[in-house]
């Protein structure tokens, strides 16, 4: 259990994969999670980088040069983004990548903000996911398969959509309890089960005990095993 109630799950989009060679942000999202509840109150920004977008970036995420021509620049929003974060714990897929770009952003300022670091904790759902599934795809989509997250409505990349499918993942794969709402309202448009995001505070589990029958074939199987192997490891002492 994290020692953060108050946790925001973001995402990036950028012009390319290296900030070292030129690239910036060019899209943000982040959803809030207070005491592992949704609250609502997201952050989404998209940003004029001053640079083209590579070819490759914008077949993943289909945000283009024009669209972002009129957008405030990252130095017109840094204080408004940093009062946002600042204290919580940022849940980000494959952080490296992300915080990589949000410092080299904060660096080519030169106002002294330091690193996100500074600011903020950070969870790493890749090392979450490949430690859990070794030997995987451990990516947004595999994961949403996994665990029965819709992402049916994600034919792009987007910095928000992307922060809110994994402020779901999260919270399935850390334990957060979810239920299938199977009322009239139980589907979306396209026919899709909804699923809602309840607390993960919770009555005990219901405890069902073997029956007299069950415990008798439990000791039988026990005996076979004794008798062939000289042991079984499953009989208490």
């Amino acid at each position: 259990m994290s020692k953060y109630t108050r946790q925001i799950v973001l995402d990036t989009e950028t012009t390319g994969l290296e900030p070292r060679e030129g690239h910036r942000i060019i899209e943000i999202g982040c959803v809030e999670i207070i005491n592992r509840r949704l609250t609502g109150n997201n952050y989404h920004q998209y940003l004029q980088p001053d640079r083209e977008i590579d070819a490759g970036a914008a077949e993943v995420h289909g945000i283009t040069d024009d669209f972002l021509v009129d957008k405030p620049r990252f130095s017109d929003v840094v204080a408004t983004f940093m009062e946002y974060i600042s204290g919580a714990e940022l849940i980000i897929h494959n952080a490296p990548f992300d915080v990589g770009f949000l410092n080299h952003e904060l660096n080519l300022l030169g106002r002294g903000l330091g690193t996100i670091a500074d600011h903020c904790g950070v969870i790493d759902t890749l090392v979450m996911a490949r430690k859990a599934h070794p030997g995987k795809k451990n990516n947004l989509d595999a994961l949403c398969g996994r665990y029965g997250i819709n992402n049916s409505h994600r034919d792009l990349h987007g910095a928000l959509l992307d922060a809110e499918i994994l402020a779901d993942l999260y919270l399935v794969m850390t334990g957060g309890q979810t239920t299938l709402s199977l009322g009239s309202e139980a589907t979306d448009e396209g026919g899709s089960v909804k699923i809602e995001r309840i607390s993960a505070d919770r009555p005990p589990l219901k405890v069902i005990r073997a029956s007299d029958e069950e415990m008798a074939l439990h000791q039988k199987k026990l005996d076979e095993i004794e008798k062939k192997s000289g042991s079984a490891l499953w009989r208490a002492n």
